[in-house]
């Protein structure tokens, strides 16, 4: 398992470097994420963070998760609530997989 403090640490100092070659990069994803939530936002910082984990979980983006996770600990997320969450985001990738296997078998059979 990661040291998710330690990592998140690592990854912010990555992120400044890359901010100090190129601000716009950094910048436009700020810019992407504020356009991302109304004003004034219809959804509880909570419930965005529940469910920017369950889509980091789907992307499988560990910074992502790292991120996202102390952000709806401290939005006052409870276990029960990232688990259900969570849940959320394995029961779309089985869909999505399910779904996906209807491709192969079409691709399959086809001549």
């Amino acid at each position: 398992m990661l040291d998710w403090s330690a990592y998140r640490t690592a990854l912010g100092n990555t992120l400044r470097k890359v901010k100090d070659i190129s601000p716009d990069i950094l910048k436009a994803n700020k810019l992407i994420s504020e356009a991302a939530t109304s004003q004034p936002p219809k959804l509880d910082a909570k419930t965005r963070e529940l469910i920017s984990l369950a889509v980091a979980v789907t992307t499988r983006c560990d910074g992502c998760i790292a991120f996202h996770a102390e952000a709806a600990r401290k939005a006052g997320a409870t276990k029960e609530e990232v688990v259900e969450a969570l849940g959320v985001a394995i029961a779309l990738n089985t869909g999505a997989a399910l779904v996906y296997s209807a491709r192969a078998f079409d691709a399959f059979e086809a001549p």
